[in-house]
């Protein structure tokens, strides 16, 4: 299985490709779809990749008795929550409308499907990949519906064991060589104690065949970040306008100044994280003229003398010689010119 393939049409992930940045909106739109569009425009605006919503249909997620149930949170749009869902939840017309207006922007669209009637409706529209949601991920017949429609996935992983997603690998796999597990931990905000940066190479060890990322609901960048320098290979963060407004996610989301310093900050480690390959560099060379130094001659040598180590000494000297980590290497061996105390041992002065 490949470790990196196309989530979008020209955008790849995994392997050496960049951080993949999803903006999650999901509902912190409250209901407004003019809003909607500002948020879509303020993602683009801030550099990340994508925008996600979370589609669903209510009445195939929810019981009758759930919704049904008073709703009396502060966050609450409706009496009831069946009423606050349905005033968050725009219609398939709004959601094509989004759509193209991401299209004419020019970032990537998508939602979650939060149920399996909300993922038909999704592919109807040929999003470029499904996101799963945590609830979901445990859900098998919905994965293997969602898996063999044969649309990339990209899926979180709160509230599940690694058991859970050993089955989860092997349930897609079967239908779909193409998904990402996201580390996530589903509390809003979230502790940092419970953040678990450390999943993230754990999962690279148990699935080496696909590209791991990162969900975060914390507060701040800092983490996010550090994720990506642990190889995360895509990122969600939930976004808002405003962190007053009414809704229980906006306090684990990031303003446009935060979600702009994030993406800034991703690139610029993105770039820092540079080659696996140990050399000297070019950039290092005015440095190494300057302070680098060579094998010289502790005392006067005699054209023919047998070098020991105590006639060899190392010293920041001009011309550069032998470099010092080869000192080992010339002992024993016999000088082929008279050499004054302090004169730089050249590699051409040693015989054999």
């Amino acid at each position: 299985m490949p470790a990196e393939f196309e989530l979008c049409p020209g955008r790849k992930i995994g392997g050496c490709n960049p951080c993949f940045i999803i903006a999650e909106i999901g509902q912190n739109h409250q209901g407004d779809i003019e809003i909607a569009k500002k948020m879509i425009q303020m993602a683009k605006d801030c550099g990340a990749d994508c925008a996600k919503f979370q589609k669903s249909e209510i009445e195939h997620r929810f019981t009758k008795h759930a919704l049904e149930r008073p709703y009396t949170s502060p966050h609450a749009w409706g009496p009831t929550y069946g009423a606050h869902k349905h005033h968050l939840e725009f219609s398939h017309q709004q959601y094509r409308e989004l759509q193209q207006y991401a299209n004419d922007i020019g970032i990537f669209f998508t939602a979650s499907g939060m149920d399996e009637m909300a993922v038909e409706f999704l592919h109807e529209i040929n999003v470029p990949f499904f996101k799963v949601a945590s609830a979901d991920t445990n859900n098998i017949p919905y994965l293997e519906k969602t898996a063999k429609k044969g649309c990339p996935m990209v899926i979180s992983s709160g509230m599940q064991s690694m058991e859970t997603m050993r089955c989860v690998y092997q349930t897609v796999k079967k239908h779909n060589p193409n998904f990402a597990f996201l580390q996530c931990t589903s509390a809003y905000p979230l502790p940092l104690e419970h953040v678990n940066l450390s999943l993230i190479t754990e999962f690279q060890k148990e699935f080496p065949g696909i590209p791991i990322g990162y969900s975060g609901h914390e507060t701040g960048i800092h983490v996010s970040v550090a994720a990506v320098a642990l190889g995360a290979k895509v990122l969600e963060r939930h976004v808002t306008l405003d962190k007053s407004w009414k809704g229980s996610d906006h306090a684990a989301s990031l303003e446009p100044a935060e979600l702009a310093e994030l993406v800034k900050a991703i690139r610029t480690v993105e770039m820092a994280m540079g080659s696996p390959i140990k050399q000297m560099l070019p950039c290092e060379a005015s440095c190494h003229g300057k302070l680098g130094k060579s094998v010289v001659a502790r005392k006067p040598l005699q054209q023919g003398e047998i070098l020991t180590l105590d006639m060899l000494a190392v010293k920041v000297a001009e011309p550069h010689g032998v470099r010092p980590e080869n000192i080992f290497k010339i002992v024993g061996k016999k000088i082929t010119v008279d050499l004054e105390k302090d004169a730089t041992i050249t590699d051409a002065m040693i015989k054999g």
